[in-house]
């Protein structure tokens, strides 16, 4: 598939690149590569150095057809790259492919001016400089090809390329007019000795060795066979420069610089057709030498044609051949790549399916929690588990038997546990306590995996519905004998009940009903009941409204604690607001029902020992200390419908309390006396 190389950047000048090969290989291959690189101009040094070495082999056909074949390597190559170009808005590669044409060109006329070919005589002006002016342009287009080109340097190239690329063919066909018809320019004359541009070719020598060095720097981060080759050519033609410079013609050193022509133009066409090989198209024979831009947007284009490919096979909306066919069509694929794609984009499918059943499982797990009824449980639990499952339904036991599609299922139709096979589903049992609960439809899927999946589902739902069931029955339990703060704390850290306490600042209120054992004498037991259950019942909201916890009902009295075991920051002005408020819903009641006891509430702040009292048989949650009792005897001398508070009370309430002092009182069992008011209100 033609695809960009794994270890592409997604920028020119991403840092902190390893080297494609281990640290230990690649400098040994680097400096192999360029002693390879040194050889020639070793073998040119030597030929100049002896020159009866450098013997002379004139042969012009041979000469001809060589160089012919260079053009046409060149023009091939051209060609291909612009496609390329063209296809993927690449700046690099259009001026990629310009490197080829002007060589191409340029050696075109090189070849068409050889000696008793076309023109008659010796070499003329033009076949001297053919190759060099040729070369040098290459360098521009090849330096400039190889520098980081942003985003707008490459539009103004893109936009220009027409002009580019007529001006080139221009400057070929001008410059092989002036160098073919005789007498027209002083090209096609004779030269007095064999000639050159006067040290103007260093300027390419430099060029094609910068070009080399950055492309080979990217390379190194984007490691591919047409790139390296590329950078091969771009300094092998350096050095068919400097083999040019001897103007030695016919001799052994100028051959040289036609056979390092050959080599750098053969070596890149010898590793596009191995790649070619490899990937079985040429779509995306030269995408590792485009911009980073590029190799962005093609890694996107295939990302979103997998994405495309997966989601279909997810959904199954239609068969995966003519999804195929269309990304063959669009990114120019091999019957061979597409079904490489196929296979991708089947296990691509089923990992991403793995993955968000496995994370539909861990919601399960975090749903499964206190305090979530069961319905809202399954609820939520059907709404996540089908967006990875699919069509999964839950049917819940009634009385003993589970009913799917009009057939009724008991316990023993699933042997230990086993599903059961039906028409693409499987049923699995939902079990509580190890007893039929319910039964579990998920449908068949496509791997090993998604049986075992669904059999662990089956186990994460039924302890979910077990879960819920069993604190369901101790919040019911527990609300119902205690106070919500003391029940949610011990359903969240049993180690709560332990024995022990500590040491916190609270406000106590007491209250009683006044006149209640003289009202118990005068009714039957059941209208006691109904009494304490009418005040009780608009007691007991307002208490907890506040914030307070109910830690003692005794008779027609209760104890309420406020800053234990919930934390308040007002817990005095709570604990006052809720014994006004008592007080409004006893006077209502009361005024319905004559006869009836009125309520008197004390309330104090201070410390006191705070946790569970008892035994390890049998505890409960209580406060003890001064405070406390000091709210108990206040609560005894208040008269019925009152509320009286201690001094620390009212100095957490501040000025917005309406109080009436009572004076310093003697309290019983209490040596020092106790500074207390009467609350009428709040401000």
């Amino acid at each position: 598939m033609p695809t960009i190389n794994p270890t592409d950047p997604v920028t020119e000048d991403r840092a902190g690149r390893e080297p494609y090969l281990p640290p230990a290989t690649q400098p040994i291959r680097t400096v192999v590569w360029v002693l390879h690189l040194a050889m020639p101009l070793l073998g040119l040094w030597l030929l100049l150095a002896e020159p009866d070495l450098n013997l002379i082999w004139h042969d012009n056909p041979s000469h001809f057809w060589l160089i012919i074949t260079i053009a046409g390597i060149n023009l091939v190559l051209g060609l291909m790259v612009g496609e390329a170009s063209a296809r993927r808005a690449d700046a690099r590669l259009l001026l990629v492919s310009l490197v080829f044409m002007s060589g191409a060109g340029s050696f075109l006329v090189h070849g068409l001016t050889t000696p008793g070919v076309i023109l008659g005589g010796d070499a003329t002006y033009g076949f001297d400089l053919s190759h060099p002016v040729g070369l040098l342009l290459a360098s521009v287009f090849a330096f400039a090809s190889a520098l980081p080109l942003g985003e707008r340097a490459a539009g103004i190239v893109l936009r220009n390329q027409m002009w580019l690329r007529a001006g080139l063919a221009a400057l070929i066909v001008l410059w092989g007019v002036a160098c073919l018809v005789p007498g027209l320019t002083p090209l096609s004359e004779l030269p007095p000795k064999e000639t050159g541009l006067g040290g103007v070719e260093w300027v390419g020598v430099a060029l094609f060795a910068a070009a080399s060095a950055m492309m080979f720097q990217l390379h190194r981060r984007r490691p591919a066979v047409v790139l390296i080759s590329l950078v091969t050519a771009y300094a092998l033609l350096a050095e068919a420069l400097i083999a040019g410079l001897s103007h030695r013609n016919w001799h052994l050193s100028w051959w040289l610089w036609h056979v390092l022509l050959t080599t750098a133009f053969v070596f890149v066409a010898y590793s596009a057709y191995l790649q070619f090989r490899r990937e079985g198209t040429s779509a995306g024979l030269f995408d590792s030498v485009a911009l980073s831009a590029t190799v962005r947007r093609i890694r996107a284009d295939y990302e979103a044609a997998l994405e495309e490919l997966v989601g279909h096979l997810r959904r199954r909306e239609e068969s995966r051949v003519p999804i195929a066919n269309r990304l063959a069509g669009k990114f120019g694929l091999t019957d061979a790549q597409v079904a490489v794609l196929d296979r991708a984009g089947e296990a691509l499918a089923n990992e991403r399916e793995l993955s968000d059943r496995l994370a539909a499982l861990a919601d399960i797990g975090r749903q499964a929690r206190v305090g979530l009824p069961e319905k809202e449980m399954l609820a939520q639990g059907l709404d996540r588990v089908r967006q990875a499952y699919g069509d999964v339904r839950i049917k819940l036991v009634d009385n003993g038997r589970v009913t799917v599609n009009s057939r009724e299922y008991g316990q023993h139709d699933f042997p230990e546990d086993r599903p059961i096979r039906l028409e693409g589903k499987l049923l699995h049992p939902l079990t509580v306590k190890g007893r039929l609960a319910g039964a579990l439809e998920v449908p068949i899927g496509r791997t090993p995996q998604d049986e075992a999946l669904a059999a662990t589902l089956a186990g994460q739902m039924s302890i979910s519905l077990e879960n819920a069931r069993l604190y369901s029955e101790l919040e019911t339990l527990f609300r119902q004998y205690m106070s919500p703060d003391v029940a949610q704390s011990l359903l969240a850290d049993p180690q709560t009940a332990a024995l022990g306490g500590e040491l916190v600042e609270l406000t106590a209120l007491f209250a009683d009903l006044k006149g209640f054992t003289s009202f118990s004498e005068r009714v039957a037991p059941g209208e006691i009941v109904e009494m304490l259950n009418r005040y009780h019942t608009a007691a007991v909201p307002i208490v907890l409204g506040n914030g307070g916890t109910i830690v003692q009902f005794v008779g027609d009295a209760l104890l309420a604690l406020f800053n234990a075991p919930a934390r308040q920051e007002d817990h005095a002005l709570a604990a006052v607001r809720a014994g006004l408020a008592m007080q409004e819903a006893a006077e209502e009641i009361a005024a319905g029902m004559p006869g009836y006891p009125r309520f008197r509430i004390g309330i104090n702040t201070g410390e006191a020992l705070v946790g569970n009292i008892g035994s390890p048989e049998l505890r409960g949650f209580n406060a003890m200390g001064d405070c406390v009792n000091v709210a108990a005897r206040l609560e005894g001398i208040a008269d019925p419908g009152s509320v009286v508070i201690g001094q620390t009370t009212l100095d957490l309430i501040g000025p917005q309390a309406k109080t009436q002092s009572l004076g310093w009182l003697n309290l019983k069992g209490r040596e020092q006396p106790v500074h207390a008011y009467v609350l009428s209100g709040l401000s």
